[in-house]
């Protein structure tokens, strides 16, 4: 039970940080995704935009610590730190 909990938090960081990409992108800006994800990646700032979509990641977090489940706010973690080091493979590559 322990490691499902955990595998569904990482389910929920993961869809929230999609989310909150998405979210971004037709929010502000004035092109479609696609387009918008196709400048991002040649003009090297898919790392940022992975990063305002984790903001979401906040709020599954501690919406998860409120209602006293701690793994899945764990499993949440887990998720950030994977979108951190696709961030970091960005940047740096």
């Amino acid at each position: 039970m322990n490691k499902k909990e955990i595998v569904i938090g990482v389910a929920v960081g993961l869809i929230a940080n999609t989310l909150g990409t998405l979210l971004y992108i037709l929010l502000f800006s004035e092109f479609g995704i696609t387009e918008t994800l196709r400048a991002a990646v040649q003009q090297g700032h898919m790392g940022s935009l992975l990063a305002l979509g984790a903001i979401l990641n906040l709020v599954a977090f501690f919406g998860f610590l409120r209602i006293k489940r701690d793994q899945r706010a764990k499993g949440v973690l887990i998720a950030t730190l994977l979108t951190a080091m696709v961030i970091l493979y960005y940047k740096v590559f």
